[in-house]
């Protein structure tokens, strides 16, 4: 069978990392459309079907955490990656609350970004087509196809990367999670221990989903993990 070609759209205002990037992409037979600010970037998005996105935060015109958060109203399952040389856990939580999958600090092998690519590309096309679903747990429920998520029939505002890490733990319901695997399954890369980002977005999460409610359902298991299940 013949491979697919993806389109990609990179975002990058430095000349010369932006062509290394590019020469590097169209090697593994990506389409690469190039753009040099935020603002013409967007106007890309809106006129043209992309596969996925390359941006990078430091951006003219428009910064790539507002185009990626314009972008998220406009094409809500474009997979977005951000490049960025900003990667302490703060920049790293800012960047996936705007609406990125992923987050590659430069300097970073091609090689890597490459598998990172990869793996975006393969999630999205699992994506694709799925019937209605609601997932529950108590009375925690979470619509796949409207992407609302309720408890007690109260709505709850959740950001995407909340979501998919909700959505993981839904899936998973009863299990003991370890912090790896939430990397591995939720962000796409390999646990960072040099950055707490996930006990960050483990604490958001158990505020929107607990802490107005009697029942708990997020619990911590020290030394191991975390796990999603009803108290008895």
């Amino acid at each position: 069978m013949e491979k697919s070609i993806h389109n990609i759209l990179l975002v990058e205002d430095d000349l010369r990392v932006a062509t290394l990037i590019q020469r590097g992409l169209e090697e593994q037979n990506y389409l690469v459309t190039m753009a040099y600010d935020g603002l013409s970037a967007k106007k890309l998005v809106y006129s043209n079907s992309f596969d996925l996105m390359i941006t990078d935060i430091i951006l003219p015109k428009m910064d790539g955490l507002e185009l990626c958060k314009e972008i998220r109203q406009e094409r809500p399952d474009l997979p977005i990656i951000m490049l960025t040389a900003l990667g302490n856990t703060n920049d790293k939580v800012e960047g996936f609350d705007a609406g990125a999958d992923d987050y590659l600090v430069k300097p970073f092998e091609m090689r890597e970004l490459i598998a990172r690519i990869g793996a975006l590309l393969k999630r999205a096309r699992h994506s694709t087509g799925n019937p209605i679903k609601i997932l529950k747990l108590a009375d925690l429920e979470m619509d796949l196809n409207t992407k609302i998520v309720r408890r007690q029939g109260v709505s709850i505002h959740l950001t995407p990367k909340e979501f998919n890490l909700l959505l993981f733990l839904l899936q998973n319901t009863g299990r003991v999670i370890s912090r790896s695997e939430i990397a591995k399954n939720v962000w796409d890369t390999h646990f960072d221990t040099g950055t707490n980002y996930i006990d960050v977005y483990i604490n958001y999460l158990r505020k929107k989903i607990d802490r107005d409610f009697d029942k708990k359902l997020l619990h911590t298991k020290s030394g191991m993990g975390f796990i999603l299940m009803e108290e008895e």
